[in-house]
């Protein structure tokens, strides 16, 4: 897929709270394929982006922004957490899009998707544990478990029950097939959903330790940013908004659900990190929305370091 297809989400919103028309150095965590990265570059022409993806496919998209952008430009071939092991100065900004890119999930052979069938895979990076791996090998209770924790999905149980019963019956290697599996126990609801979904979002979650990569990613921006730095993240699911939220939260001056009776709640205030710019998180406009599916459950919240 041409990166020039690519449809960023939240661009405006997220060039505005990144404040990335003044010249600086930003980390795009995310690079996918390229959307932030080059409008930060076309932001400001004195502005510099270190770009991060695990994902090894990406790399044609790399070449074609490192021929255009030259030197200003720089992309490190690993997870966005790792970020501390290859920063050598501070950063003025930096964005995550903790979204699934579409060139993933169009690419069947990937096996992000269960609209199409395709080898059960699903890691990010190619490398490590699978999604096979996990509806084969996993306990029932193991997998119900990542079910309902990622996935949010009230079914879990009779799910990993199916599960574990048809792949007594012939190994799940396929994405369609475990969509069946699923279907089986749940119907498609008549909204024209997919009962599906949840369950794929888990095993993704699960596979790639998303949760764990922005939790640590999240901790590490206290580090590398500069004073007055902006954190910008976009979200897709409340899993992930809640961990953003609640980090922002904890780390700047507003504090979650004070009781004006409890006069403990009101001493030790630690002094803020963060001063969150988003007191509610920003959604994509009706015009994105029309123009751009993607962009449906996208949520920003950003944060100023200080």
């Amino acid at each position: 897929m041409d990166f020039e297809l690519h449809f960023p989400v939240l661009l405006n919103e997220v060039l505005t709270y990144l404040d990335c028309f003044k010249s600086g150095l930003y980390m795009d965590g995310t690079f996918g394929a390229g959307g932030y990265t080059k409008a930060i570059l076309n932001a400001n022409k004195e502005n510099r982006v270190i770009s991060f993806d695990r994902d090894p496919t990406v790399q044609s998209t790399v070449e074609q922004v490192k021929k255009e952008y030259g030197n200003r430009f720089e992309f490190i071939n690993d997870c966005f957490s790792n970020l501390e092991n290859h920063l050598t100065e501070p950063l003025d900004g930096l964005v995550l899009d903790l979204g699934v890119s579409s060139m993933q999930i169009d690419e069947r052979e990937r096996g992000f998707s269960f609209r199409f069938s395709g080898p059960l895979d699903m890691r990010m990076s190619g490398e490590g544990l699978s999604a096979k791996e996990v509806v084969n090998t996993f306990k029932e209770s193991d997998i119900a478990d990542i079910l309902f924790k990622y996935g949010e999905e009230k079914a879990s149980r009779r799910i990993a029950k199916n599960i574990v019963k048809s792949r007594g019956q012939k190994e799940i290697e396929t994405t369609g097939e475990l969509a069946e599996i699923i279907h089986q126990v749940m119907p498609k609801p008549k909204d024209g959903s997919d009962s599906a979904m949840r369950s794929f979002q888990a095993l993704r979650i699960f596979v790639n330790d998303e949760l764990g990569e922005l939790e640590r990613v999240l901790e590490s921006s206290k580090k590398v940013l500069k004073p007055n730095g902006r954190l910008v993240i976009v979200t897709f699911h409340s899993l992930e908004d809640r961990i953003v939220k609640n980090f922002m939260i904890q780390n700047s001056d507003l504090k979650p659900n004070q009781n004006r009776h409890d006069v403990m709640s009101f001493i030790h205030q630690e002094k803020p990190i963060f001063k969150v710019l988003t007191k509610k998180a920003v959604l994509p406009s009706q015009e994105e929305l029309k123009q751009n599916q993607r962009s449906h459950s996208a949520k920003l919240r950003a944060a100023l370091f200080l």
